[in-house]
């Protein structure tokens, strides 16, 4: 029997399949009942506010644990004061809410129990005894959960998004690998004016002075908002959420963005607490607002690259470097409201600057509070990569390299980082999050119409090294940059070709059970990624005749057109057992081509 049941958050209605009664009353349990889908506990606790004394975000601790007795799986997972449950509309401050969100990863019986904590700092204390007793602790109960009935894009068809040991992060239910093609920019992209208490506190300084004051809108996306996506407050949102809803159009499967822009970053405008200058209150409804947004993401398939300081102020952040009280409240508070989503990397921060013992620190505190493991990275500074990482290859709680350097590196930069994360012990996803000169980055389609650089050297340079994809930073001189960005449009061809180079990977390469082979090739300028002599992709950047080195048995060419897409178009037929030539592309022989050889 299915159970309605009302969602006190704007947008929702919530569907329980197979539920169980055995629910405390001071206890909603609020979802749909199945795997893969966000199932949230709502607690009746102690009426408290944002600004009240003692803090509610420092003061009081909720974490509930959830076991499936049958596979014996348990997960403890934080929660957050919550206001009055519904936030997101009503932009409360106070309330006697506290929520959990919980990924169920298995079918069938899950029992919870809720433990709910008081006392000065007991948020950031990690002993499970810290404080004292409060409140609904002790509170448990149970819920069945049913299969996932969802299907395409949405990623709760695919499940949680996860490092399994290789090169290539993969969807734990579909199976399906995952490559990137995203947006890098606007990096401030949560600076939007109908988010409660959202504004630039400060005109920006340096490169982006003339900008000015500005905050996004999005309203060229306006119309891209479909009927039935969410909203708030009486029609607040379409403007993001129609921007989304256009780039999933385009195949982009992730969005980069900076949940902390203040002391002295790019912006100023992005923060999650209740004002510029409050590093310890946060402001309950518009994170609830961003959950909103965030939520629409994973329906249409996208990873959140939660980017969580930037070079500016990643020393700054309550007063120093490392895990001091501020910083640790900070994560906690991100991993409690958003770390449910099943596709999200969380990024210690752009261009770090910080020593690698606080990057290890950092990704150990946040790994032991992301019950779901998410991947974690760290940007590096300008074509730094191939040093920016020594001190962390092999930690057990780094997954990727997020890389900031140049196209014509994207390559190498590919190839020497799986290397050296393998020769590590822990092999790494690798990577494209930036491309310089930062002046310029991605140019909008009316000043670069081809984008022959960007497609070439970073896109195809990258996943022909093995890498798992890109996100276009746009620089800052040029419109619709990377701080005032208001329409995705402005790039609309180089989205086109990021999803033709994604498509060729996905429909005729089992990429992550091949390696980078260069060497193999003669010729004209070429990249080669294979699966020994079975399956062997080619791609020449600039066109032209080259020479690759098979094994004995007949062989098959088809070529793909990089630029715009399509069928595979038929080749030349050889008999290898030495260096063969692959014949000419099938058209415009000064272009880029990818060439696929089989076996036979």
């Amino acid at each position: 029997m299915t159970l309605r049941i009302p969602f006190p958050a704007a947008g929702f209605v919530l569907l329980a399949a197979g539920w169980s009664t055995a629910q405390p009353a001071a206890v909603q349990v609020q979802g749909e009942l199945k795997r893969w889908h966000t199932v949230t506990l709502t607690f009746t606790g102690p009426q408290t506010g944002e600004d009240a004394n003692p803090n509610p975000f420092r003061n009081y601790r909720l974490n509930v644990t959830f076991t499936h007795p049958a596979a014996g799986a348990s997960h403890t997972v934080p929660g957050y004061y919550a206001a009055d449950g519904r936030a997101a509309e009503t932009s409360a401050t106070g309330g006697d809410r506290w929520r959990v969100h919980f990924i169920p990863t298995r079918e069938g019986l899950w029992n919870y129990t809720a433990s709910f904590r008081t006392g000065e700092d007991v948020a950031i204390d990690p002993r499970a005894d810290a404080g004292r007793p409060a409140a609904f602790d002790g509170a448990h109960g149970s819920f069945r959960i049913a299969a996932s009935d969802k299907k395409g894009a949405d990623l709760r068809a695919h499940g949680l998004l996860e490092y399994t040991g290789g090169h290539h992060l993969r969807f734990a239910g579909s199976g399906r690998y995952f490559l990137k093609g995203g947006a890098d920019s606007p990096e401030n992209f949560l600076a939007y004016e109908e988010f409660d208490g959202t504004h630039d506190a400060d005109s920006d300084s340096g490169s982006y002075k003339k900008v000015g004051v500005f905050i996004h809108r999005y309203a060229p996306h306006i119309r891209d908002w479909r009927p039935g996506d969410p909203e708030w407050k009486g029609g607040k949102g379409k403007g993001i959420i129609g921007a989304l809803n256009y780039l999933a159009g385009k195949g982009v499967n992730s969005v980069y963005f900076l949940t902390y822009n203040l002391d002295g970053g790019d912006g100023r405008d992005t923060w999650m607490w209740t004002g510029p200058e409050v590093r310890d209150r946060f402001d309950t409804s518009k994170l609830d607002q961003w959950e909103i947004v965030f939520s629409h993401m994973g329906r249409l398939g996208m990873m959140l690259h939660v980017v969580t300081q930037e070079t500016e102020n990643d020393r700054r952040l309550g007063g120093g470097p490392g895990l001091n009280p501020v910083r640790r409240l900070y994560y906690r508070e991100l991993v409690a409201r958003f770390a449910h989503h099943l596709a999200l990397t969380w990024n210690l921060g752009e261009e770090n600057n910080t020593p690698d013992s606080d990057r290890k620190a950092i990704a150990a505190y946040l790994r032991g509070l992301d019950a779901w493991r998410h991947p974690i990275t760290v940007h590096t500074h300008n074509d730094r990569a191939l040093d920016f990482y020594n001190g962390v290859l092999g930690d057990p709680n780094f997954e990727a390299a997020s890389i900031q350097g140049s196209m014509k590196n994207y390559n190498r930069d590919a190839i020497a980082l799986r290397r050296r994360s393998s020769d590590a012990g822990r092999r790494w996803a690798i990577f494209g999050d930036e491309q310089p000169p930062a002046s310029r980055g991605v140019l909008p389609d009316s000043d670069d119409p081809d984008h022959d650089e960007p497609r070439t050297q970073a896109l195809w340079g990258n996943l022909m090294g093995g890498g798992s994809g890109v996100e276009w930073y746009f620089g800052f001189e040029f419109p619709h940059m990377d701080i005032n960005c208001e329409d995705f449009r402005s790039r609309d061809r180089m989205w086109d070709q990021t999803r033709h180079a994604l498509q060729f990977f996905h429909r005729h390469l089992p990429f992550w059970e091949m390696e980078p082979g260069n060497e193999r090739v003669s010729g004209a300028p070429a990249r080669v990624l294979a699966k020994g002599d079975e399956i062997v992709a080619v791609y020449l950047p600039a066109g032209g005749h080259a020479s690759l080195r098979l094994g004995p048995g007949a062989y098959t060419v088809e070529w793909y057109n990089p630029r715009t897409g399509g069928a595979l178009r038929p080749g030349a037929k050889l008999q290898g057992g030495g260096v063969r030539p692959l014949g000419p592309p099938p058209a415009d022989p000064g272009k880029d081509w990818a060439a696929l050889v089989r076996l036979r």
